[in-house]
């Protein structure tokens, strides 16, 4: 197969890390799952093909059994909680936000408590202690309380050992977070270039190789357009069997 030379860049980086006897860890966390549509079924069966395990950030609750049916069977594929109902609680000046500082924390904490009882009961054995705040925001004041309900680690966007991460890092809570989206949020809505997303795949290569971590890749399922599987149908093909690659669970990532 011919590879284009915007894949082959990223072929050629891993053969490198191959060369020198180095790996890459790499995860995929997929948001706003909440029932079993056509474009869930093309992600899980994609990942499948390719052996590529999925985190599914489920959205408590709007889901129900129909859901955990649907996963069943299906080892590759975890549930992480996708804070309680992916409601908006900020006002319009400010961007959206459902565990933010504009309710009491303990209401909130409420929430959290509910969505991982709810999720440990539908999938007592694919839950994992991962709290997953929708649109990858929240209150740095509620982040010590997660512990206290049963979660293990938190993730958000960006590289954990700088920016917004730094407010969020607690004692006794890993965060894991997204680093790559493949969606245009503020044009399109949908696929961005490839070659965009596999140059912040190749930033984000660089920032591994000076501090450690993962390359967490984000997708929202319901909303990908054919760019998108295309895009992810090339990239499982060249790094799930590649020497210097290793897709994770979260259960594999915690406590590393």
């Amino acid at each position: 197969m011919t590879t284009e030379p915007m894949w082959q860049t990223l072929v050629d980086r891993l053969d490198r890390l191959q060369e020198a006897g180095e790996s890459i860890d790499l995860w995929l966390r997929d948001d706003d799952a909440v029932e079993p549509t056509a474009a869930l079924h093309r992600l899980l069966d994609l990942t499948g093909r390719f052996s590529v395990p999925v985190t599914l950030a489920v959205i408590p609750a709007n889901t129900d059994e129909r859901l955990s049916r649907c996963l069943a069977g299906r080892p590759h594929v975890e549930v992480a909680v996708h804070g309680w109902s992916h409601r908006n609680h900020a006002p319009a000046t400010e961007k959206r936000q459902e565990l933010g500082a504009h309710r009491p924390r303990e209401a909130v904490a409420a929430d959290l408590q509910a969505g991982w009882a709810r999720l440990r009961a539908l999938y007592p054995a694919g839950l994992v202690p991962l709290l997953v705040p929708p649109w990858n925001r929240i209150d740095p004041g509620l982040v010590p309380r997660l512990r206290e309900i049963g979660f293990a680690a938190l993730s958000v966007f960006g590289p954990e050992d700088g920016g917004k991460s730094a407010a969020l890092r607690v004692p006794g809570l890993q965060l894991i977070n997204a680093h790559v989206d493949v969606l245009d949020w503020h044009g399109t809505r949908g696929c961005r270039p490839h070659g965009d997303i596999l140059r912040d795949i190749d930033r984000r290569l660089d920032e591994i190789e000076k501090g450690g971590g993962t390359v967490g890749i984000l997708t929202h399922h319901l909303v990908h357009d054919e760019s998108v599987w295309e895009f992810l149908s090339r990239l499982f093909d060249i790094t799930a069997s590649h020497a210097a690659c290793r897709w994770r669970k979260i259960a594999e990532l915690l406590d590393r």
